[in-house]
């Protein structure tokens, strides 16, 4: 079983896409059962809200529902439930480094460095730019897949 937490600073945008991309690229391989793909958040800010709307029809426009998320922040005791944490940029990747007290299993990475870049990806609540979001996003998780499953 893979457990993939994605993380992002409020867990609206880029994480909830994230979280919602990769089950359905593992649904479309029929792998449900080999994976468990959660979301959450650094900060508190958003605690209870849903994905932010634009987000929300991003993932839509490619048949993908969001329904039912609800943001919430990262609890230290997820670091040890998760095999990996997957951060969208280099905040979330310091505080998370506070919240966990450090990675020493190596869990945490950046999305993109599975896509080979040591890119991040830049947060749409700021930007408006779902559409570079949505595909760095995918570029990220369909790496991730492959990477995870030996190819």
């Amino acid at each position: 079983m893979h457990r993939i937490l994605f993380v992002c600073y409020g867990n609206i945008c880029r994480s909830p896409m994230a979280e919602y991309i990769m089950k359905d690229l593992v649904q479309k391989r029929g792998l449900e059962d080999l994976f468990e793909i959660a979301s959450a958040a650094v900060s508190d800010e958003e605690h209870g809200n849903p994905v932010y709307p634009p987000a929300a029809a991003m993932l839509k426009k490619h048949g993908i529902s969001c329904r039912g998320h609800h943001a919430h922040r990262l609890r230290k005791a997820e670091y040890e439930y998760y095999d990996r944490i997957i951060a969208m940029d280099r905040l979330n990747l310091r505080i998370l480094d506070r919240i966990t007290g450090g990675d020493p299993d190596h869990k945490i990475a950046l999305l993109l460095s599975y896509a080979g870049s040591d890119r991040q990806i830049d947060d749409p609540w700021y930007t408006d730019d779902f559409d570079t979001a949505w595909n760095d996003i995918y570029a990220g998780c369909t790496a991730l897949l492959e990477y995870l499953l030996g190819y």
